[in-house]
């Protein structure tokens, strides 16, 4: 059916193919058919002649265009409470972003609360834990240990706390201007706008209940609020000392703090990229099913590939540019960019690398449902292995490995 001159014509043209495809594969793009930006060659080929917003396609270069190590198709890794819809109230408002929201998500859920001078979160409890971290202002806390041991504290900006899932408390914004923060759940699945309230239970139970309860007259509950308050406009909360005084009434304290001062802490990791401060049940001992790394990342500087073996990393952005890049099987490669107020997730396992690709320090927190942090560094795990054996697999002299970090630094450049 085919003539020989056909024959040699197919041949030389599979041979061009093949050619051309070994010469794509190179380093820095290595893959079949080539990926990335960086192999389109007609005059039109990156051009985006269609319906687009630039000020949101500005804000992720990397998902544009992504690196030309970038391969195959992963879940999406980025949400925000930029784009989370408020719910407002007097006192203060909320958003959230959840696995309904996130799908990626389903270990941990997130809110973002801010709360004026005076504002009350409503005393409450939740099914799940719940762990947060102060990002601005201050804050008053109240909450019951299921010994029956009150406590209460101030928190600070760069503070955390830990309520064990259901742990009665409250959260009360103090002066000059209350607070913002952060809120982890260990469940993806939980709702900041759907918990237990103390105001709904009271409204929904018969009246001679709650005076047989309380052992008071009935005609005291005659004003109680026939809505929940979620959250409400309070006054500012006098001393601490006298809070203290007047919970601490037959009661014994709680032998952990829920609170726990991670901003001020000493770095776990430092080197002359960044720092890394850690909090899990080894030092902050009442966080029983929540660890956190605190990373700085300073300009230039790159969160080094890594993994975690015992959990999702759920990511919040505080402050500073970041470009993330999670690798998987397959292979699959995906780069994302990250603002201030982002969220990140990586699933346990997953190679990643966080890269400060802005002009000041980088700063996010990494939220684990794990009573402990662990972390494996792809340097010291290979700076750990026989270096003649590393060198077979990466066509890397043994002289060039042994100049590698082998103390997982956490933070490169680390000297």
């Amino acid at each position: 059916m085919f003539s020989r001159r056909d024959m040699l014509a197919v041949s030389a043209a599979g041979a061009m193919v093949t050619a051309n495809a070994a010469r794509a594969a190179s380093f820095g793009n290595p893959d079949q058919p080539p990926q990335g930006a960086i192999n389109a060659k007609g005059p039109g080929n990156l051009r985006d002649p269609g319906p687009q917003s630039e000020a949101i396609g500005n804000q992720f270069p990397s998902a544009q265009f992504p690196p030309a190590t970038d391969v195959g198709g992963m879940p999406m890794d980025w949400a925000s409470f930029n784009n989370a819809p408020k719910r407002v109230q007097n006192g203060g408002w909320a958003r959230q972003v959840t696995v309904e929201d996130f799908a990626i998500s389903k270990e941990i859920s997130g809110v973002n609360m801010r709360l004026t001078a005076g504002g009350i979160r409503e005393l409450h409890w939740h099914q799940a834990a719940e762990w947060a971290i102060m990002t601005y202002g201050s804050c008053r806390v109240t909450v019951l240990d299921a010994a029956g041991q009150p406590y209460v504290a101030d928190v600070n900006e760069g503070d955390l706390w830990y309520f064990p899932a259901g742990a009665p408390h409250s959260l009360q914004g103090l002066g000059p201007d209350g607070c913002e923060f952060v809120i982890c759940f260990d469940d993806g699945h939980a709702n900041e706008f759907n918990t237990l309230l103390v105001s709904d239970w009271f409204a929904h139970t018969p009246p001679g209940v709650l005076a047989k309860n309380f052992g008071v007259p009935v005609e005291t509950f005659a004003k109680i609020p026939l809505q929940n308050l979620w959250i409400f406009q309070g006054t500012v909360p006098g001393d601490l000392v006298a809070d203290r005084t007047a919970i601490g009434r037959n009661a014994a304290v709680p032998p952990y703090p829920f609170i726990f001062p991670l901003g001020s802490s000493k770095p776990t990791k430092e080197s002359r990229g960044g720092n890394i401060r850690i909090a899990d049940s080894s030092n902050f001992n009442v966080s029983t099913t929540v660890a956190a790394a605190l990373v700085t990342v300073h300009p230039g500087g790159i969160r080094e590939m890594h993994w975690h073996p015992n959990a999702d990393e759920w990511q919040y952005y505080i402050k500073g540019k970041g470009r993330m890049t999670t690798f998987n099987t397959g292979p699959n490669a995906m780069t994302m960019d990250f603002n201030p107020g982002d969220i990140g997730y990586v699933k346990r396992n997953l190679g990643h690398y966080v890269e400060n690709v802005g002009d000041t320090d980088l700063q996010f927190i990494g939220v684990f449902r794990a009573p402990r942090y662990e972390e494996i560094s792809l340097s010291n795990w290979l700076t750990h292995t026989p270096p003649a054996l590393v060198a077979q697999h990466l066509n890397v002299d043994e002289a060039a490995i042994a100049k590698w970090p082998d103390n997982s630094p956490g933070v490169m450049p680390n000297s």
